[in-house]
């Protein structure tokens, strides 16, 4: 092989194949190890990360030898073996131990190897820079999503200073599900659409799904047109969207649940995205009548101080039994921590609460509590009312029956399947699981879930993938019974 075609192939790997690539075509052109290799041997680095394995003693010695004279190349031979080296950049060096006699040419084809794969590794590094960039960039958005659910206004803001674009007050959140290889380019035309006024964040909990933070002034949206809605799902076939209310800030965790309500119901539309249909909220129905019940509740939460500095307190325990709540064992990938970590956190908000959280009753309970307070940091809880009613006298009120009687309507109108309030009830009573509520209702596990995912259409919320509307129905029918 002549030497115009050794330097063609040389750069032609280089441009196709990396450093690795290059390395490895010349040690099985030379008959011998080459690799790169740093000037401070093993304790500094020693065989550099892009050249697998590692460094023959040779190698490093020579590397050591070549940095101390200052000078650009050097042939050791020792026995039986020559290693031929020529320095690279930042202390780095292209080493070749080859055995004795080595090929004529070795010299020239290393010579020549040196400059492309300098300017290849330099190419490496820059992308490895902009991939840890990434994803710090990533984590630092998810850090502020979890803020900004957990009511962390200041801090939030404080750590989107570094970002862009500025966190958008009032907005509208959008939740765009599709495969997970083109979230990059929804990412992307979410920043174009609305002119790089976009807050994007890919979602911790759910791999498929991207979090939008939009301006509400960004685009003209109306019920029946949503131009970044549109533009999204015609990306791809697989593209559906749910959107938000406009809101403020502050009710981002509201503006979620809405577009998570809105995506479930955007899955079985042609145009495959949904706005969140208006209907009553039951944090609003509920504030006066239930306030000083939820503060009540929640006071030895927000009352906890633990017994190390390591353990939880009561701000994060907060904190987990909303996500838990929320998205149940998932809730590991939002709060970052083992499973096990989250079921003692939980079963400890039960000890503290006096709850038992296997019972829908009790997580419906708490939900509503959680939603009708402010979050509470260590050392701030007050004492609780001397008088604080119950559940069931806060469901008493006259607000919450008819906003009971107005969520529950759907169930039994003109457009609900056969057996809908029946299926609804019988579900709950069995805790919202499946099988035992397939067992009662004399069907299928399959049958049931196709009969609440008709019923999730006609309510316009999701119940069978979290956050579900199940507390909020328990709730309804609990007010309900007590009004009757």
């Amino acid at each position: 092989m002549s030497r115009s075609d050794d330097v063609l192939k040389v750069h032609r790997l280089a441009h196709t194949g990396g450093s690795a690539a290059l390395l490895e075509w010349l040690a099985a052109r030379l008959g011998g190890w080459t690799g790169v290799v740093r000037a401070g041997g093993p304790g500094a680095g020693g065989a550099d990360r892009d050249q697998a394995g590692g460094a023959p003693e040779a190698a490093v010695r020579g590397a050591a030898e070549l940095s101390a004279r200052g000078v650009r190349s050097a042939v050791l031979h020792g026995d039986g073996s020559a290693t031929l080296l020529f320095a690279l950049d930042a202390g780095r060096a292209l080493a070749a131990v080859l055995p004795l006699p080595h090929p004529a040419d070795a010299p020239t084809l290393l010579a020549d190897a040196a400059v492309p794969l300098a300017l290849v590794l330099r190419a490496e590094e820059a992308e490895r820079r902009e991939e840890r960039a990434a994803i710090a960039e990533a984590r630092a958005r998810e850090a502020v999503l979890r803020l900004l659910m957990s009511g962390q206004l200041s801090t939030a803001h404080q750590i989107a200073e570094a970002l862009r674009p500025p966190l958008p007050d009032p907005m509208r959140i959008y939740v765009a599900e599709c495969r997970t290889g083109r979230l990059a380019e929804v990412a992307r035309l979410c920043r174009e659409v609305t002119g790089g006024r976009a807050w994007v964040v890919r979602c911790p909990v759910y791999v498929r799904h991207l979090i939008i933070l939009v301006p509400a002034d960004a685009a003209a949206v109306s019920a029946d047109h949503d131009p970044l809605a549109g533009a999204l799902t015609a990306t791809a076939t697989d593209c559906t969207v749910g959107v938000s209310g406009e809101l403020a800030l502050g009710q981002a965790p509201t503006a979620y649940t809405q577009a998570f309500h809105a995506l479930a119901v955007a899955r079985g539309r042609e145009e495959r995205h949904a706005r969140f249909g208006p209907g009553p909220e039951l944090a609003l129905a509920a504030h006066e009548a239930g306030a000083d019940w939820a503060g009540a509740l929640l006071a030895p939460l927000h009352a906890y101080e633990p017994r190390r500095p390591q353990d939880p307190g009561g701000q994060e325990l907060r904190d987990t039994a909303h996500a838990w709540l929320n998205f149940g064992a998932h809730a590991t990938r939002l709060l970052r921590v083992h499973r096990n970590t989250l079921a003692a956190r939980v079963r400890l908000v039960e000890t503290l609460l006096g709850l038992d959280l296997g019972r829908l009753g009790d997580q419906a309970a708490l939900s509503l509590a959680l939603r009708l307070t402010p979050g509470a940091g260590r050392g701030s809880g007050t004492a609780a009312p001397a008088a604080a009613p119950g559940l069931d006298a806060v469901l008493r009120d006259p607000r919450l029956t008819e906003w009971a009687r107005a969520h529950l309507s759907r169930l039994s109108g003109p457009d609900a399947p056969a057996g809908a309030r029946t299926t609804v009830r019988t579900w709950l009573e069995h805790d919202a699981r499946l099988v035992p509520a397939a067992a009662a209702l004399g069907v299928s596990v399959p049958g049931a879930r196709k009969r609440l995912a008709r019923i999730e259409s006609l309510l316009e919320r999701s119940l069978l993938q979290s956050p579900s509307v199940r507390y909020d129905l328990w709730l309804a029918h609990r007010a309900e019974e007590l009004a009757e």
